[in-house]
């Protein structure tokens, strides 16, 4: 068997975790509209309405009157209860996290974890989707399975760069006044750009960050830099790419062996064993052993989709 069913102890702990999790980052999310917060100011004879925002924008919402008022209690009112309802679920997230690594519940590796987090927290995380081997552990996560370590070995990850949000993007990663780079560094102050290959970033333990996009179409920019920061990276074109970018998405809790979760986005099932048989049959070039890995990994994923475990998407 390439894949196990998980513990019954370790799958309620987990399916613990995932609501305590989601339900953490719903009122995270939640929380961003309520924050700054509202006064009221006084010039002469007039008093108004003022809406302030953690980067020190204020914005006048009117003067006092009965509607600026209520608008005032809705808000001071919503703000309290999300910040409190946000706090206790932050005193309930560490309480998952460490029964998660007692339980031992997950096994994504920590830095994967950390690297998705830290683009999540950065606002970035919907313009990467994890592609190859990484992926595995979305989709064991969602079928509550174990996947043989042996299919899941690997020293770098893919991330697939959405070339259609370009715009949207090059304005998120500006409003961080922050490189690409700078910004996995957050994750582990050790990445640096590797010699050689510009698509990828590289740290001190040899674990690589490879980011890909599709080949040019349209008006894609070609070549493309993150940022203007020299040191920056760029994506590199990938085969077929333009499959994975146009592939439907899975997007799963996964959790690391520390504990901490954090949500992967990549392919769907479906479209990942497609890609697989393709780079094991077709793909150019491609190792031997790295033909013969996709294959098994493709034949792991369609038969937790054939079991009904896990939903092609």
């Amino acid at each position: 068997m390439d894949f196990l069913p998980l513990p019954d102890n370790t799958a309620r702990q987990i399916i613990d975790a995932t609501t305590v999790f989601n339900e953490h980052r719903r009122v995270k999310a939640l929380a961003t509209t309520v924050a700054g917060g509202m006064y009221w100011k006084r010039q002469g004879d007039y008093e108004y309405l003022v809406r302030t925002r953690p980067d020190n924008k204020q914005a006048r919402i009117g003067a006092r009157s009965a509607q600026t008022e209520a608008t005032y209690g809705e808000f001071t009112a919503r703000k309290l209860a999300t910040e409190s309802r946000l706090k206790d679920l932050a005193t309930a997230l560490l309480e998952a996290t460490r029964l998660n690594k007692a339980v031992k519940a997950g096994r994504t590796p920590a830095l994967v974890v950390a690297l998705l987090q830290t683009l999540d927290d950065a606002g970035l995380g919907a313009h990467f989707t994890v592609v190859g081997t990484h992926a595995l552990y979305a989709y064991e996560a969602a079928a509550g399975v174990r996947i043989v370590a042996g299919a899941l070995a690997t020293q770098d990850v893919d991330l697939l760069w959405d070339a259609r949000k370009r715009v949207q993007f090059v304005s998120d990663l500006g409003r961080l006044d922050s490189s690409m780079l700078q910004v996995l560094q957050r994750a582990d102050k050790t990445f640096e750009r590797k010699a050689g290959q510009n698509e990828t970033a590289i740290n001190a333990r040899g674990f690589e960050v490879d980011f890909l996009r599709r080949q040019p179409e349209g008006d894609d920019p070609h070549p493309f830099r993150f940022s203007a920061d020299e040191d920056d990276l760029w994506p590199v074109q990938a085969l077929r790419a333009s499959v994975l970018t146009n592939a439907p998405r899975f997007t799963h809790p996964v959790i690391a062996a520390t504990g901490q979760m954090t949500v992967m986005n990549t392919i769907a099932p479906a479209a990942f064993v497609e890609f697989k048989r393709w780079m094991a049959a077709s793909a150019p070039g491609r190792p031997e052993p790295k033909r013969r890995r996709d294959q098994r990994q493709a034949d792991i994923v369609a038969a937790l989709t054939a079991q009904g475990l896990l939903l092609p998407g």
